[in-house]
């Protein structure tokens, strides 16, 4: 009987392979995603754009051809993937392409797997790695802090010649970035507003690049304030002056020696190397005059933000991404920012500044409490703004302001 049984249980086996084996295999792609090499419509748009129409190109990549193929060269050997007998491989041409129209018009992963045939979840792990790839190559020669006082000097100089304001080092401001937060994140990132962000805190010079950004960050990191935790902060403040700032000298026509400075909004803490507006209640005049020309100067950093965030759209929604891949974003887009502010100067044309962005500003960092010197040294700057480096128009400009 026992032979029996295991007979018949050899048999059952040996019936159920067969029947599995004539069942019809499932397929390990769609086939109309199996047709991408020659019916990837994004790749061929791009194509004839460039063949037809090439302003619309560098709308549709934010890139022109040039420049495409100078990022290409630098991401190539690392997004690259070899080929298999299985299948084709998705080129370091259409992965970039993909990344790029990503990142330009803030579509879906879903939405650009129709147009480029590409499934999703390919797309969702290539656009970080290109991303990861362009920051890491653009980097070194398009995003770095100065370390050198010539050429902190250029910068202060700048700000002097194009916006009237000598000793300046650099506009600071934060903002959030919003995304959806997968559940196992829980409310970390979740902020005053009601929704999950990261903080990209940045500083830019008189030409809208930004010479130093802080991702990552929220408003739970301390209670000193994302700024005065951040390494640009530290690094002002030691006493061997790591960044190799100016040293403090007279402004222009003046005996009084005072610090070079950076320039923010009330959200930020006043120091020794950091200015801020003077509060508005029961202000001088003189102080608006002060607060005018700070607030004129700071402007770049808004415009930096707003250029940015216009140019790449992936930040004008939540970006449906965990935090760590929506910081890689950030990174790349900062990167790629200031490599187009390089080539393209001040020349905006791809831009629509009339767009609000969806970047919002950061709460008041720190204290309000601030150093006796540090109040002298705005004194200084303002008794300058009001005599030595008074313009015609700023009266004016702060009667219509109604400062």
């Amino acid at each position: 009987m026992a032979a029996i049984a295991v007979n018949v249980a050899l048999l059952g086996v040996i019936v159920k392979r067969r029947i599995d084996g004539c069942r019809k295999r499932k397929v390990w792609t769609k086939n109309w995603l199996q047709r991408r090499p020659n019916n990837n419509v994004l790749h061929m748009l791009s194509k004839e754009l460039l063949e037809e129409d090439p302003m619309s190109y560098r709308n549709f990549l934010r890139l022109t051809n040039s420049q495409f193929l100078y990022i290409l060269s630098l991401v190539t050997k690392d997004i690259a993937k070899q080929e298999t007998f299985m299948r084709d491989s998705i080129s370091a041409q259409n992965r970039l392409e993909v990344t790029l129209r990503f990142l330009a018009a803030g579509k879906s992963f879903r939405s650009l797997m129709y147009s480029t045939r590409i499934h999703e979840s390919t797309i969702s792990r290539f656009v970080p790695e290109v991303c990861d790839a362009i920051y890491s190559s653009l980097k070194t020669q398009f995003l770095r802090t100065p370390t050198t006082e010539e050429e902190w000097k250029i910068i202060a100089d700048e700000f002097e010649t194009l916006w009237q304001f000598p000793h300046c080092l650099g506009a600071l401001d934060g903002k959030h970035i919003s995304f959806r937060a997968p559940i196992s994140e829980g409310s970390y990132y979740f902020n005053y507003k009601g929704y999950n962000t990261i903080v990209l805190l940045a500083m830019c010079d008189a030409r809208y690049k930004f010479t130093y950004i802080n991702v990552g960050a929220n408003e739970r990191v301390s209670d000193a304030g994302i700024f005065q935790q951040s390494s640009l902060c530290r690094a002002m403040q030691a006493v061997h002056n790591p960044l190799n700032l100016p040293k403090p000298q007279p402004l222009p026509g003046q005996n009084s020696v005072v610090p070079y400075v950076i320039i923010g909004d009330d959200a930020f803490p006043l120091g020794k190397h950091l200015l801020k507006s003077y509060p508005q209640r029961s202000m001088s005049d003189s102080s608006k005059i002060f607060n005018y020309r700070l607030s004129r100067a700071r402007r770049m950093i808004e415009t930096s933000f707003g250029i940015l965030a216009n140019r790449f759209r992936i930040f004008l929604a939540p970006i449906n991404l965990p935090v760590e891949k929506v910081e890689i974003i950030t990174l790349a887009c900062v990167a790629l920012h200031n490599y187009l502010a390089t080539c393209n100067g001040n020349k905006y044309t791809d831009i629509l500044p009339e767009e609000d962005h969806n970047l919002t500003h950061i709460g008041k960092q720190g204290e309000n409490h601030s150093s006796q010197d540090a109040r002298t040294i705005r004194d200084q700057f303002r008794l300058y703004f009001n005599t030595h480096c008074a313009v015609e128009w700023q009266d004016k400009a702060v009667a219509e302001c109604n400062l």
